[in-house]
């Protein structure tokens, strides 16, 4: 039992390859996919949230201005901000009228500002084609035409993008590149397109989708409530009948998520609870198969001899493999697959920690505000 229970992560994880190579079988490089020469473009509107961005907020604005794209507008919402970031757009909008700044003074009741922000945003816009983006993000000049490029030829209503991570310290892009293989197993993102599977997908960094669908669907009134509003939008649009496509940003959409380790786990206080729906009951299960899919077999190659220790090394050797093979499509060295294990403990220590404070202050705490847990639970999607 224990021989099979060891060799079974490694069974695993050749499905996992299996799935993921089916179902990135169309392009999977954003940077790959060739320009049209067109006369006549879809309008697009660019929608980022900013909140006490002042540090960032100038180049990331610049970037989406600097775009060779030559239908487009940007809405900019300036979420409360109490430091220089209204000023910031102010100076910028003052050389370039295709921004258009939104101020928010006061968050309405039974709404997370982020996603109250984009919904502003959105009603602002004019665009055939919404853009949702963070107003940190850096996007490559011709990043935008590729994108509406690729879903005009691939007739889909929602392309998201995984980004570039830049920067930070060892130990965070350790991380980093951990948590791109996890958000893979959760996700299973090359599924979303296929529309008899469950798996839907979208990241805050670039979320393009169509305007009419969003409009159709009520837009983020609907996960007014919902930290992990960019997931949730993907699964709005499956539930609207939308189709949608996940390719790699790499080269093309680039953020500095955060600094350092502790900054990452900190910032993920606010939506990893969210990821089990704030059931204890699920945290437990998710917890039990990360430990027995991702961990046991390191520890069966230390602790256990004979054949349970040959099936622990085979299926350690399998982790480290696809670990390391997604680190490198991420931009990051494929060394960081033998760093998987302590990156596991970490991710489960954050779910634990963001479960235990949630639970603890009755909610979570984003940007000096505390949303009640109850409503946070009663947003289900």
């Amino acid at each position: 039992m224990l021989f099979a229970l060891s060799l079974l992560p490694a069974f695993l994880y050749l499905l996992l390859i299996i799935d993921a190579l089916w179902g990135y079988r169309k392009p999977w490089w954003l940077r790959e996919v060739p320009i049209p020469s067109r006369a006549v473009w879809p309008l697009v509107s660019i929608v980022a949230a900013a909140r006490n961005e002042e540090r960032k907020i100038a180049e990331g604005v610049r970037s989406l201005l600097a775009l060779d794209y030559p239908a487009m507008e940007l809405v900019v919402i300036d979420d409360r901000s109490t430091d220089r970031t209204g000023e910031v757009l102010q100076g910028i909008a003052a050389t370039d009228p295709r921004l258009r700044i939104v101020t928010v003074r006061e968050l309405p009741p039974h709404w997370l500002g982020k996603n109250h922000a984009l919904q502003l945003g959105a009603d602002e816009a004019k665009g055939e084609l919404l853009l949702f983006t963070d107003a940190d993000v850096v996007l490559e000049p011709t990043c935008l035409k590729r994108a509406v490029a690729y879903m005009e030829e691939s007739s889909i209503d929602h392309l998201t993008c995984a980004p570039e991570m830049t920067g930070g310290t060892l130990a965070l892009r350790m991380f980093v590149a951990a948590f791109s293989l996890f958000f893979s197993m959760y996700a299973r993102p090359w599924k979303a397109p296929d529309p008899k599977s469950r798996a839907h997908v979208g990241v805050g960094a670039f979320n393009l989708l169509r305007t009419a669908l969003y409009r159709k669907f009520g837009g983020h009134s609907r996960i007014a409530m919902r930290p992990d509003d960019d997931m949730k939008l993907g699964k709005l649009v499956k539930l609207a009948g939308g189709s949608q496509r996940f390719i790699s940003g790499a080269g093309m959409v680039r953020v500095e998520w955060y600094s350092t380790l502790p900054e990452a786990i900190d910032g993920l206080m606010k939506n990893s609870f969210s990821g089990v729906d704030y059931s204890y009951g699920m945290l437990i299960g998710a917890t039990v198969v990360q430990a027995w899919v991702n961990l046991w077999p390191f520890i069966g190659l230390l602790v256990c001899h004979g054949g349970v220790r040959v099936a622990s090394a085979i299926s350690a050797g399998m982790i480290i493999f696809v670990s390391g093979t997604f680190s490198r499509g991420g931009r990051m060295s494929p060394w960081f697959g033998f760093t998987f294990p302590i990156s596991t403990v970490i991710f489960l220590y954050v779910l634990w920690k963001a479960a235990i404070r949630t639970s603890r202050q009755g909610g979570i705490r984003w940007r000096e505000t505390l949303y009640p847990l109850d409503e946070l639970r009663a947003n289900r999607v």
